[in-house]
């Protein structure tokens, strides 16, 4: 370039005034219309610069925002964890697509607007919307690394901020915003389209595929069941269920539809049973260990998911179980160290009674079993979750001996992970795991180890938590997301 960038003018979308809403719909429409300016803005100016135009100025746009604004105390219904301000001030949160988001905030400000009998009030932001994210949904554009074009991309466009895109809020360590009002939802703007571009990333799907009840799983056999599970939902409509997403956005939308088996596949690959609504089950491949397990969580994490479950492989420590045999996990020791910074080892990870109950009756129904017989296949307790892999080849007194201070009975890689990022987002979780191996009696996981009750019980145990998932998607919403999950200021948004 001839001149420095740095002197040239900012060139912006027109102002938009502010405008009050009472009716939710209405907002939302607002939101988008307001979003569709900026990432158009910056969409069509992007293309501009690549293909040769010089750029005329800096090229600034911004996120909308909806704000609260109340002067009185909310004599809200007590039994609610969500939808309502602690104490009279000014909220407000930067939103990021509205399209991709619409349900769940048409449901979470008509909460506020009826709670509150207050209206919100929704314009552009102070927050700067970065291209990368305003053309993340053009699938036929891509951000070129700084270098390749013959300017630097910062000096005309916006960025991601890093300032912006952390976990301060849920964390609970976030100050106010910069004009003092406080925190109306858990995730900025930024920090959500960092996430949904790195879902697309490592689950290669696209973020509006993802339903609102999520399995994670680090067995592939698993994934087998599901897409067999799918097939054979697809085949009955009532069911309700009515496609199957897979890597690479691949839509089977009847049972005979061929698999995509050319998909190359992602580092933890996603599948999506299909429901109106958002209502579905996704089911996550997470592999084996806690780096990946806190990785899924922390991207789904912004969808606001209802619930997700772990139902994968673990190794038992009782004599008394059996391969094959659950655990129904109702404590977790944490010695994964992935969240130690985030979520400190001596917060506790409560067990959510309603997936307990959903997850019990789930096993009771696909078992067949119920009781004192349940006994004889599930067993309830602590799930340790680890970080080394082949923790059995170091001096077993340290880990043994906690593990026995514990009372655990299973050991994991991923669980207390899932759990305690579920804790930190408040997702509700819960656990129901599979015994694959008995290392400390010497039945390591080696092959040809597997019994026919074994095989039997895995294939189970995949339509125990589509069963358990089917359950807590019968319960109203406020059931679902416990207060337990709740801090004594929190925002306001689910």
């Amino acid at each position: 370039m001839d001149h420095d960038s740095r002197f040239l003018p900012v060139e912006s979308p027109e102002p938009a005034p502010r405008e009050q809403f009472t009716d939710p719909a209405a907002a939302v429409a607002r939101l988008r219309e307001l979003y569709d300016i900026s990432a158009g803005f910056l969409t069509d100016r992007f293309v501009d610069v690549l293909n040769g135009e010089k750029p005329r100025a800096r090229y600034r746009a911004f996120y909308p925002e909806v704000r609260l604004t109340t002067a009185s105390h909310s004599k809200t219904d007590s039994r609610l964890s969500f939808g309502h301000v602690v104490v009279p001030g000014s909220y407000a949160a930067t939103i990021t697509r509205p399209d991709l988001f619409q349900h769940y905030l048409t449901e979470q400000i008509g909460l506020l607007t009826r709670n509150h009998a207050t209206p919100v009030t929704v314009g552009f932001s102070e927050t700067p919307m970065p291209v990368h994210f305003a053309v993340a949904s053009k699938t036929d554009l891509n951000v070129p690394h700084e270098g390749v074009l013959s300017f630097s991309l910062r000096d005309i466009f916006d960025v991601p901020d890093l300032g912006t895109m952390n976990d301060d809020i849920v964390n609970g360590v976030a100050g106010a915003h910069a004009d003092g009002a406080a925190h109306l939802a858990p995730f900025t703007a930024q920090r959500v389209d960092y996430s949904l571009a790195r879902l697309a990333h490592y689950t290669a799907t696209a973020p509006e595929h993802f339903q609102n009840f999520v399995l994670f799983t680090n067995y592939q056999f698993y994934v087998d069941e599901f897409e067999a599970f799918a097939r054979r939902a697809l085949a009955d409509p009532s069911m309700g269920y009515t496609g199957f997403v897979g890597p690479g956005n691949h839509l089977i939308e009847a049972p005979e539809d061929p698999a995509n088996t050319g998909a190359k596949m992602p580092q933890m690959p996603a599948y999506h049973l299909l429901r109106p609504g958002g209502q579905g089950i996704s089911l996550v491949n997470i592999g084996v260990g806690p780096s990946n397990a806190k990785t899924a969580t922390d991207h789904i994490a912004v969808l606001r998911p209802h619930a997700w479950l772990m139902v994968g492989h673990c190794a038992g420590l009782r004599n008394s179980q059996s391969l094959g045999d659950f655990v129904l996990a109702h404590a977790y020791l944490r010695e994964d160290h992935v969240l130690d910074d985030d979520l400190p080892v001596w917060v506790p990870i409560p067990a959510l009674a309603e997936v307990q109950v959903a997850l019990q009756e789930a096993v009771a129904e696909v078992t067949k079993l119920e009781g004192y017989e349940l006994k004889r296949i599930m067993r309830t307790g602590t799930v340790a979750t680890i970080d080394n892999r082949n923790w059995e080849l170091r001096d077993q007194s340290g880990p043994v001996q906690r593990l026995s201070q514990s009372r655990a009975i299973a050991l994991d890689m991923e669980s207390a992970t899932i759990a305690a990022n579920g804790f930190r987002f408040r997702v509700p979780y819960g656990t129901l795991l599979c015994v694959s191996d008995k290392p400390l009696h010497g039945e390591l996981k080696l092959p040809g180890m597997a019994t026919d009750f074994y095989r039997t019980q895995v294939a189970n145990h995949l339509l125990i938590g589509i069963r358990a998932m089917e359950k807590l998607r019968e319960m109203p919403l406020e059931r679902i997301h416990s207060r337990k999950l709740r801090s004594f200021s929190e925002t306001a948004f689910l």
